[in-house]
């Protein structure tokens, strides 16, 4: 799941193969030899002819098959190249005050650079993976209901935002820091080995003041890319969510 979209308002979204059959060449008129002729030579002429008929034919076939194919992209990617798109992810995201100060070409370019990595994410069934565990810190999101931009900036959330999750208790936990320390706890329960659907039982301001009844807020959470340090998700209502682990020791209250 991702996050903070766990906190005021509860909102979360979430071969092609072609084939083609190459014809062999089919042998037209071939001429027998009349009587009295040179078989042998005659024979020989023939399977040149036919050889260079076929090579002839076959050949731009052959080229065309070839050419087709090598249209189709490769899949493999290195270590490398996802650091790479890493780097690229946080340093575009780094001066948009966690999604608060982005345009819409901002959104758009954080988006198709979380699209590449979610597209060579190695972790299939991330709700199986221990690297889900911890206490996560919210680095970005287009979620207004965790932004709050409609807000005058002091009556926001200005320090950091973290999210905690435990796979093994299917628990997570929302925590915002200055100014407000507003917390939020809920049961996991998995649609598939990426999608949870979010039931929150506590909703608390500065931590210990009780404001939400217990299951009164829904919503859905697909993890999209996962690894040791960066978590991409998206939310039922199509918002994205990018943390970095801070704490993978970290365990959420039951």
């Amino acid at each position: 799941m991702s996050a903070v979209s766990i906190s005021s308002s509860c909102s979360h979204q979430l071969h092609h193969s072609s084939k083609e059959l190459i014809t062999s060449h089919s042998l037209a008129s071939i001429h027998f030899p009349r009587k009295g002729q040179n078989t042998s030579t005659n024979f020989d002429d023939i399977n040149n002819e036919c050889r260079a008929k076929s090579c002839v034919k076959a050949a731009p076939q052959r080229l065309k098959w070839r050419t087709r194919v090598s249209f189709f992209p490769s899949f493999s990617i290195k270590d490398g190249d996802i650091e790479t798109l890493k780097q690229e992810l946080l340093e575009a995201i780094a001066p948009l005050d966690r999604g608060a100060e982005a345009t819409a070409e901002d959104q758009e370019r954080v988006d198709q650079i979380a699209r590449k990595l979610e597209a060579v994410n190695k972790v299939k069934e991330p709700l199986k993976s221990s690297l889900l565990n911890g206490k996560w810190e919210l680095l970005y999101t287009t979620s207004k209901s965790v932004l709050q931009p409609q807000r005058p900036k002091l009556l926001r959330p200005n320090g950091k935002v973290y999210q905690a999750i435990n796979v093994d208790t299917l628990r997570a936990q929302n925590m915002e820091t200055w100014p407000f320390f507003n917390q939020a706890t809920a049961n996991l329960v998995p649609l598939n080995t990426r999608r949870v659907a979010v039931k929150f039982d506590s909703f608390k301001i500065a931590g210990v003041i009780p404001i939400m009844e217990r299951g009164s807020g829904r919503g859905e959470l697909e993890i999209t890319y996962l690894d040791e340090e960066l978590r991409i998700s998206r939310g039922n209502q199509g918002n994205l969510f990018i943390l970095r682990m801070v704490d993978p020791s970290y365990r959420v209250p039951l």
